[in-house]
């Protein structure tokens, strides 16, 4: 990592793992494997952002801590990339587990449990989900029909967020200045 630490991606340690090279990763991770308008790629730490601000509408009375769980849910793809589901089905190894081994550790690093209780991890589900049906209508080419079959339609309480794809640096400032709000 830039940070010069060395993660182990088969036993990750929270030791090993820095907030910082989990902005920097993400930041430069794009959703929809690039294929977004605007001059850049929908970062996967925007898409972390509004995942924590949309779990944040549904609940408003979230915790710090469940709302910073919310934010590093995708937190892994700083070092494994942005796979879609279908794809990582057909990589052949469990990598769900490969997955869920990593978040255990950034999760413990951070002061939280290794795994989020079932009815965070149900709400989160829903708003990466609505999350996905607004970068598809916004940003991926999608007419709404279509991103209501695949998707479903958000909340109705859920307000609409404008997504503009920011660049590397602006998605990295933005994913560390949640990060720091939420653990102040």
């Amino acid at each position: 990592m830039l940070s010069g630490r060395r993660l182990d991606l088969l036993d990750p340690s929270p030791l090993d793992v820095e907030i910082e090279d989990i902005a920097h990763g993400l930041a430069r991770v794009a959703r929809w494997n690039g294929q977004t308008k605007g001059a850049h790629a929908f970062s996967v730490a925007q898409h972390c952002v509004l995942v924590e601000r949309l779990a944040a509408e549904l609940k408003p009375r979230l915790s710090r801590e469940a709302r910073l769980t919310a934010l590093l849910h995708d937190a892994p793809e700083y070092v494994i990339g942005d796979l879609i589901s279908p794809f990582k089905a057909a990589v052949g190894i469990d990598y769900k587990d490969f997955e869920l081994r990593l978040l255990s550790a950034i999760h413990l690093r951070f002061g939280l449990p290794a795994r989020a209780p079932a009815e965070l991890l149900a709400l989160l589900k829903q708003a990466d989900i609505a999350s996905a049906y607004y970068e598809a209508t916004q940003l991926a080419g999608f007419e709404v029909s279509e991103a209501k079959r695949y998707f479903g339609t958000p909340a109705r309480t859920l307000r609409t967020p404008r997504l503009v794809p920011l660049s590397p640096a602006e998605a990295q400032a933005l994913f560390l200045e949640r990060f720091k709000r939420l653990t102040v």
